[in-house]
């Protein structure tokens, strides 16, 4: 049996240092695809990653090789590649939350007949595990995949509302590095947010992310250990005005969750409420 080679001091954690930054690397690059690219070219992934082209270059290899990225010769881009979806399906169908709120979270869509979702924090952005749609012609064409600005919408408001204190100060921080002309904005919203939900027990954006649209959000810790979500109900100003949100949709969606605590519980589920008819 050959003997174990005694390690030069100092290299196992240069190479397991070197591994982790390739790691990291690699997801910031799988990171740069959103639900609206369908394919990135190589000065894109530079342009998102701020990593040198060299760099860029060897780990795209790798990630082709690996099936995580499929690399078009003819237009010279890449796009996601099998084992990448592959790795998504299977955490959103391992899901026993985004499984047991969909069938809740239509159900509000119908009744308030605009669209609804559930989503939780990637970085500084919220991300959709689940949407759902009213049969509205007019409604948010927005998708698994879909990113949203965490504080000015009220998925991630309500989001950031659940937060430790701790987790939320970091978080805050991080934000207004990024946007510092915004920075009173965003604690002040924040704030407010925070106020909302616990008065209320929902959090309601009225057109700070989009003048036309109105939302309303609430967080939700899952018992079973999963991380944070969060879901939001929202549409155009004109389906559900702020009145609207504030006496009938933010009321109706702290009851869907409430409901969704209670599947997960094996508890009973409480009956559904008359449809809501936007006034």
């Amino acid at each position: 049996m050959r003997k174990r080679a005694i390690p030069v001091e100092g290299t196992e954690s240069a190479d397991a240092s070197n591994a982790a930054a390739s790691l990291t690397r690699g997801l910031d690059i799988l990171r740069c695809f959103t639900a609206n690219d369908t394919t990135l070219g190589n000065q894109e992934l530079l342009e998102r990653t701020g990593l040198p082209k060299a760099t860029v270059s060897r780990l795209t290899a790798a990630l082709v090789s690996l099936g995580y990225l499929h690399y078009d010769t003819q237009l010279g881009r890449y796009s996601i590649g099998p084992a990448t979806v592959s790795l998504g399906y299977t955490a959103l169908s391992s899901s026993a939350v985004v499984h047991m709120a969909g069938p809740l979270m239509q159900v509000l869509a119908d009744r308030s007949g605009v669209a609804t979702a559930l989503g939780t924090r990637d970085g500084l952005e919220m991300v959709y595990l689940a949407n759902c749609r009213s049969q509205s012609p007019v409604s948010l064409r927005l998708n698994v995949g879909s990113r949203l600005p965490i504080w000015r919408t009220a998925m991630g408001l309500a989001y950031l509302a659940e937060m430790g204190a701790d987790i939320r100060a970091d978080v805050l921080n991080q934000i207004a590095a990024k946007e510092p002309a915004q920075e009173r904005q965003i604690r002040a919203a924040v704030d407010d947010a925070i106020e909302s939900y616990a008065t209320r027990g929902f959090v309601g954006t009225y057109g700070t992310w989009y003048s036309y649209i109105n939302a309303v959000g609430v967080a939700f810790r899952p018992t079973d250990g999963s991380p944070l979500v969060a879901i939001t109900c929202g549409g155009i100003v004109d389906i559900i005005p702020r009145e609207t949100c504030i006496s009938r949709i933010g009321p109706d969606l702290v009851e869907t969750v409430k409901n969704l605590r209670a599947r997960l519980n094996g508890a009973p589920v409480t009956p559904a409420a008359p449809a809501l008819v936007a006034t």
